[in-house]
């Protein structure tokens, strides 16, 4: 078919609208004027997420194009520029070639002039090669791949390779030496038993199409880029799903989604960035390591030390277990000493850690099962996310940028992690389990929806344990607790913690938003904690915990605030009710599990006023006689938490 006018004018307006939106969001919330300077790596402004016009065009002129028909273990070509031999077809001209038929132990190599662009039409065409990759390009500027519409193509490796001096780095079943592009609305499965899925050496670009990979080892890899605006993905992988792995560059080893519909399930890492993994749209359901279930961290704070011999659950490769990672570079701190293979029943290998351009890339034993991972800053403005995770939900070495989408996420260790900073402006957060829900340096949340579920601490600045061991896998330590901060501004946060509700190793500014905390049932824990001050001017919170390391805040905050311990214990599930002296409910929270001690703050606090606290059978007034009210003897006692005992 020739493409008409209309769909060429399509293709540049939609690259046009992806342009934009691809620049369009910043790195940092425009209310966060918190960093942190020892976090100087790649940021989503930094890189170029832009997709070309000839990218999406799936339009071709099919009387100048050149036919491939594969049938009867040979291939017949219809004009120049391409050659055959048995079932093995040499395209060695820049043009468009038309692809259909069924070979049962064929190839297509691409070996053009590195200037020349090549686009192929699979047009129902199905390749399996029982000792190489099914479609290898070897020079070329760039290839295309169209999926016609209605057809589906199938590329089906061994899981062996006979490899030459000439490609001994090959390990994908579509493996490319040159930019790579998919488009169309055809239907490509790709059963990769050797290693790799698709792998591009150079950018990878997919903007339609419905891809289905299965992979022994990672399903898709773009070394320099990937960039994906749209598609329908069903990912099954023994090691990772979307990977890119440059580390040369700031502005390349990025991953950037703005639309597609994904389904991944894998052993290791869903999505990893060696820079910057930026989301803007799309919807994701992803399961890494057998997922929270099979968690890598247990509640009580030690390592899991079994969950690698539980990851069949995960993706493709034999037995639903692929090889590790061929490019397995755990992020995230230095794990925990594994078990041996003959302990796990699992085959691990290992390598030097090298890397040239006539092999592949670095083996590494990986323990890494997160869900979105980067080396520098997962940044996401967009999207509908369903996470069931072994480790980490959303895991960055740098930072994490929440500016917008709707996040949900059932965790075996940390919901979201960052070594840097972690700032929240917009969009829904529902972590629905996890050990630590919220982790970074600094933690900053100028807006949106978060609710945590946490076996330990809810909202934990600093990293690591209080109470648990601290080979944990994920305990990323910080060196200094120099910098760190909680930093509240607006948004309505929901806690739900069995460690601490709100903990942070340095201080904790609240100027805004409104907080609920559903604190620990043992005196171990607060549902406040911090190691520096405490300072409130604005917002609302209601924290519930047990007596014995309960705290308040201090008494340079310019926001009335209480700290009052009741009477006795009251039972999971009865309403906290403050009132003021006519009756008037100011707030109510109903906490779900014990509690005895509450901090509350709200702009409606009012000095010389009284206010009666109700919760079951329990009802006690506190008059605010300063700007902190208190009558614990808690941990926070002798810290500066100034007002009397106030009732």
């Amino acid at each position: 078919m020739k493409i008409s006018d209309t769909k060429k004018l399509a293709a540049i307006t939609a690259a046009f609208f992806i342009t934009v939106t691809a620049f369009s969001g910043c790195s940092e919330s425009a209310n966060s004027s918190k960093t942190t300077s020892s976090v100087s790596q790649a940021a989503k402004s930094d890189i170029d997420a832009s997709i070309a016009a000839e990218d999406i065009d799936v339009g071709y002129d099919e009387e100048s194009s050149v036919g491939i028909t594969f049938a009867d273990g040979s291939a017949a070509i219809d004009g120049e520029g391409a050659t055959s031999e048995g079932e093995t077809v040499t395209i060695s001209q820049a043009g468009t070639y038309i692809l259909s038929g069924t070979a049962t132990n064929g190839r297509i190599i691409v070996s053009a002039d590195k200037k020349a662009e090549i686009k192929l039409i699979f047009n129902g065409v199905d390749i399996t090669c029982a000792d190489n990759a099914p479609l290898l390009v070897s020079k070329a500027k760039k290839v295309y791949i169209v999926l016609e519409d209605g057809t589906e193509n199938v590329m089906t490796d061994s899981a062996s390779y006979s490899l030459g001096e000439d490609d001994s780095n090959t390990d994908g079943a579509i493996f490319s030496k040159a930019d790579l592009t998919i488009n169309g609305s055809g239907t490509l499965t790709v059963n990769a038993n050797y290693k790799h899925g698709i792998v591009s050496k150079d950018d990878l670009v997919i903007t339609d199409g419905n891809i289905n990979v299965t992979s022994a080892s990672t399903a898709m890899e773009g070394k320099d880029s990937i960039k994906i605006s749209g598609g329908t993905f069903n990912i099954s992988a023994g090691t990772n799903g979307i990977k890119s792995t440059n580390t040369e560059a700031s502005d390349k080893g990025f991953i950037s989604v703005t639309g597609g519909s994904f389904t991944v399930v894998v052993n290791n890492d869903a999505f990893e960035a060696e820079t910057v993994l930026s989301i803007e749209g799309g919807s994701f359901d992803i399961t890494t390591g057998g997922g929270s279930a099979n968690a890598s961290m247990k509640s009580d704070g030690t390592p899991n030390r079994n969950w690698q011999s539980n990851m069949g659950n995960g993706g493709g490769g034999p037995n639903g277990m692929g090889r590790p990672d061929d490019n397995g570079n755990g992020m995230g701190g230095d794990p925990p000493a594994m078990p041996t293979a003959d302990d796990t029943g699992l085959t691990i290998e290992t390598a030097a850690n090298t890397t040239t351009d006539n092999t592949d890339t670095t083996d590494n034993t990986s323990t890494s099962a997160k869900a979105l991972k980067a080396g520098s800053e997962v940044n996401i403005s967009g999207g509908e996310f369903k996470i069931d995770s072994a480790d980490d939900s959303v895991h960055s070495n740098g930072n994490i940028v929440i500016t917008g989408g709707n996040i949900s996420v059932a965790s075996g260790d940390n919901g979201m992690h960052a070594d840097g900073n972690l700032t929240i402006s917009d969009g829904t957060v529902d972590i629905t389990k996890s050990y630590e829900g919220i982790e970074g340096s600094i933690v900053t949340i100028d807006g949106g929806t978060i609710s945590v579920v946490a076996s330990d601490d809810g909202i934990n600045c600093a990293g690591g344990s209080d109470t648990g061991s601290t080979d944990r896998m994920g305990a990323d330590q910080f060196s200094s607790q120099d910098g760190v901060e909680l930093n509240i501004n607006g948004g309505t946060v929901t806690i739900d913690a069995d460690g601490d509700g709100l903990d942070s190793n340095g201080n904790f500014t609240m100027a805004g938003g409104t907080v609920y905390v559903c604190g620990p049932t043992n005196g171990g824990n607060g549902a406040l904690d911090y190691n520096g001050t405490a300072t409130v001017t604005g917002g609302t919170l209601i924290a519930c915990g047990a007596v014995g390391m309960e705290e308040g805040f201090g008494d340079s905050s310019t926001q009335y605030s209480v700290l009052h311990d009741l009477g006795s214990t009251v039972s999971a599930n009865e309403k906290l009710t403050i009132t003021e002296s006519d009756g008037k409910e100011i707030l109510s929270f109903t906490p779900t599990k014990t509690w005895q001690s509450v901090v509350f703050t709200s702009a409606d606090l009012k000095k010389g006023e009284t206010y009666t606290f109700t919760a079951g059978s329990q009802s006690e007034t506190v008059t605010i006689d300063g700007i902190v009210t208190s009558n614990s003897s808690g941990k926070s006692f002798g810290k500066g938490h100034g007002g009397g005992r106030g009732f």
